[in-house]
C-alpha cells in the first residue's frame, strides 16, 4: 500500500511535465514554513497545474515528506498592474516518512503572483490535511515560497 501511494504521488508529479496548450513552463523552487523544502510546478493548461514537493519538518518531530497537488488558479479574482495574480485550490496526497508512515490527503488553497517580465511565482499556501494511514487524525501545513519557471 505504502509503494502504490508513493508511486501515485511521484507519477503524479512527473504528469507536470507535459503541459498542454499553456504559455507556462516547468518551474522549480523552495517553500518555507512546515515543512520546509523544495517545490516544482508544472502547468497542464492555462488555469490548471500540478505540483509536489519534497520537504522536511523540523518542528514538532522531526519527518520527510513528499505530495503532489492538482491545483485550479482563478486568474479573475485580483487585479493587478503588472503580472498575474491568483487564487489557488485543490487536492492532492502527501506521505510522511516519520516512526510510522503517514498517508494524507491534502487540500491546498492560496494565492500566487507571477511578475510579467521575469519568470518567478511567488506562493502563499494553507493545506489542511486528513491523514488516512496509520490512524485518522487532521493536520494543516502552509507555507510561502517562490519558483522559478525555465
Amino acid at each position: 500500500m505504502k509503494k502504490v501511494a508513493l508511486v501515485i504521488i511521484l507519477f503524479g508529479c512527473l504528469a507536470g511535465l507535459s503541459f498542454g496548450d499553456s504559455n507556462h513552463n516547468f518551474g522549480i523552487g523552495v517553500i518555507l514554513g512546515e515543512p520546509t523544502g523544495l517545490s516544482a510546478k508544472g502547468w497542464l493548461s492555462e488555469t490548471v497545474g500540478i505540483d509536489g514537493g519534497a520537504a522536511w519538518s523540523f518542528t514538532g518531530g522531526s519527518y520527510f515528506q513528499l505530495h503532489g497537488d492538482l491545483l485550479v488558479h482563478n486568474f479573475k479574482l485580483f487585479t493587478v498592474d503588472t503580472g498575474k495574480m491568483s487564487f489557488f485550490y485543490g487536492v492532492g496526497a502527501r506521505i510522511r516518512f516519520d516512526d510510522d508512515t503517514t498517508f494524507s490527503l491534502r487540500v491546498p488553497v492560496g494565492i500566487s503572483y507571477e511578475f510579467e517580465k521575469t519568470p518567478i511565482e511567488l506562493f502563499l499556501e494553507i493545506v489542511p490535511m486528513l491523514d488516512l494511514v496509520p490512524a485518522t487524525e487532521v493536520d494543516i501545513a502552509g507555507g510561502v515560497g517562490f519558483r522559478y519557471y525555465f
